[in-house]
């Protein structure tokens, strides 16, 4: 049994002082608190993912000068701690070992993501060398994320080499569910490699990544003994049991290190957070991912739009959540067509949250508006630009009050309307930050639910009341799209799975809805490329993660789908802007 400590640590990006002062100050404490090995996050000292930062040479220099500041701080304790190596013309995600005030080896990471969110293979070469640490407790083998992954990969080879632990670093990002299959996944490497594994997961939000923690470790049985909290940073010193005794195995690609680690008969804690339910988990993430955003860009306060509707209500009360009602501003901006209701409960919301709300009425400006247009263009019935024109003067007033007083303004349209155009560029999209961004509309409600019993802020008539842009008289979104019970799934399956359109329509859809809400997606790439980052919740979110052309043409209809460019000009929704 071996005695290591997990730092599942919350670092930035580029803050490589900073982060190296946070290693530092790990190391003293896995010390005093007399730990044989410490495990900190993949590229720790840079921050993750630190993308083309590692085109500098200035950056790679700061972070191995803070590598050689780190293994200075250590004594005879075995640290795990991740850095950029650069190599000549070559550049490695690594892992060094530091050990009585020196770098004793490094592991460079064999396997390079290059799927969804991960562009590894632009800026790293994949390693070719495994090394084992024999220490008088046992033998230890050491790989970065991606190597665990794969069934035959780098830490199952670790394991087959006569390894009988193995300490995993990583930066994996979360989506719904994520921990269970990191578990499933860990658990069957366990148990095919004979090894326990210690796997240390940064925390923290990162631009739209969100990295979970719950860091794990699994014995060479395959059972979970160790579990950190979601979404939080933590520290323990922790049980690292070990699996058989093998038969050391020689292989060109392995070197064996021998290594003295201090004695320790301290009592480990016991570390068995439990899982988050799915609600719970997103409802977290996105907390944490809007309070890193503001604190790792030098934001402290933020100014939302509240129209009463159930989107600016769960982004205002995610928003307090996170970083309190004093530091959250509620705009309401009612017009001609708002109902009563859209004031009063956003009135409601903001006293049950205890935060500011200001009213400032837009039915003049929008008139002033309409009188500079008719003058020039004539009288016009009322249509969709007349509709988004009161989108726009809302975004403006809040891009003003952010440019005064150095509010970020948080947009709060949903992944279902992003996904359908339904949004309205340089209107209700401004903002420096789209929460809901990677939450279809039924998640939405059931996110806002989950928040009233943890405490009844939410107004019911919020829950109740049809979903409507309130931009004409008796608007309502099922005047414009399909509902969001028969939409989400939709979208769901052509977004996220790539699903076709004949296969969605077996799954009991109709047809002409499926060819329409496609169309309606295909059509909205140009909005999505001018929308604000937004975290990421789902297996497939827009940005990062689904990266289509804007010109294009290509139509995942049927075989029967009418040609491209008769496709585009017979879409009405094409003049929603």
């Amino acid at each position: 049994m071996l005695k290591i400590a997990l730092a599942q640590l919350n670092l930035t990006v580029g803050d490589i002082h900073g982060n190296t002062a946070r290693v530092v100050d790990s190391i003293h404490r896995a010390e005093g608190s007399r730990a044989q090995i410490l495990a900190l996050p993949e590229l720790a000292i840079t921050g993750y993912p630190p993308e083309d930062l590692v085109l500098k040479h200035s950056f790679l220099k700061a972070n191995l000068a803070a590598l050689e500041q780190v293994a200075a701080a250590t004594s005879d304790l075995m640290v795990v701690v991740g850095f950029v190596e650069p190599d000549g013309t070559e550049l490695y995600n690594s892992a060094a070992v530091c050990h009585l005030g020196q770098v004793v080896s490094v592991y460079r990471k064999r396997l390079l993501p290059n799927y969804g969110v991960f562009d590894e293979q632009r800026y790293f070469t994949p390693g070719n060398h495994h090394y084992l640490f024999d220490t008088p407790s046992g033998v230890v083998g050491l790989c970065i994320c991606e190597d665990a992954w794969r069934p035959d990969g780098p830490l199952v080879s670790q394991g087959d080499l006569g390894a009988q632990a193995v300490i995993n670093i990583n930066a994996s990002p979360f989506y719904k569910n994520k921990l269970e299959e990191r578990e499933q996944m860990l658990s069957e490497r366990a148990l095919r490699a004979r090894s326990s594994i210690a796997f240390v997961n940064l925390v923290g939000g990162q631009d739209e990544l969100i990295f979970d923690g719950g860091s794990l470790v699994v014995d060479a049985d395959g059972n979970v003994r160790t579990r950190f909290p979601q979404f939080e940073e933590h520290f323990a010193v922790v049980d690292l049991p070990l699996g058989e005794s093998k038969e050391l195995r020689s292989s060109p690609t392995l070197t064996r290190v021998p290594l003295e680690l201090p004695g320790s008969s301290i009592t480990s804690s016991h570390v068995l957070a439990d899982p988050l339910n799915d609600t719970a988990e997103v409802y977290e993430a996105l907390k944490l991912s809007l309070a890193d955003y503001l604190r790792k860009n030098g934001f402290s306060k933020v100014v939302i739009g509240m129209s009463g509707g159930i989107d600016s209500t769960l982004t205002t009360a995610i928003a307090v959540d996170a970083v309190g009602s004093e530091n959250v501003l509620g705009v309401t901006m009612p017009s001609s067509f708002s109902s009563s209701h859209s004031v009063s409960d956003s009135e409601k919301l903001a006293a049950n949250l205890r935060m500011e709300l200001l009213t400032i009425p837009i039915a003049d400006a929008y008139d002033v508006y309409l009188a500079g247009l008719e003058k020039v263009f004539g009288p016009h019935e009322m249509g969709l630009a007349e509709e988004n024109l009161q989108a726009r003067i809302r975004g403006t007033l809040l891009m003003t009050i952010s440019n005064r007083y150095g509010h970020l303004v948080i947009a709060t349209g949903n992944k279902s309307e992003m996904a359908c155009g339904y949004s309205t560029l340089y209107g209700d999209m401004v903002g420096g930050f789209a929460l809901l961004k990677d939450v279809f509309k039924t998640e939405v409600y059931a996110l806002a639910r989950y928040r009233n019993t943890v405490a009844p802020v939410i107004p019911e008539s919020v829950l109740t009341k049809a979903p409507s842009a309130e931009l004409r008289e008796g608007q309502k979104d099922s005047d414009s799209l399909p509902p969001y019970d028969v939409l989400d799934p939709i979208l769901e399956a052509y977004i996220e799975e790539d699903a076709a359109a004949p296969d969605i329509v077996e799954r009991g859809f109709d047809r002409d809805t499926v060819h329409r809400v496609i169309t309606l997606v295909d059509r909205a790439e140009y909005k999505r490329r001018q929308a604000a980052p937004g975290p990421k919740v789902t297996t497939k979110a827009f940005g990062r993660d689904r990266r289509l052309p804007i010109t294009n043409w290509w139509r995942d209809l049927a075989d029967e789908t009418l040609p491209a460019r008769a496709a585009q000009h017979e879409d009405p929704e094409r003049r929603r802007p």
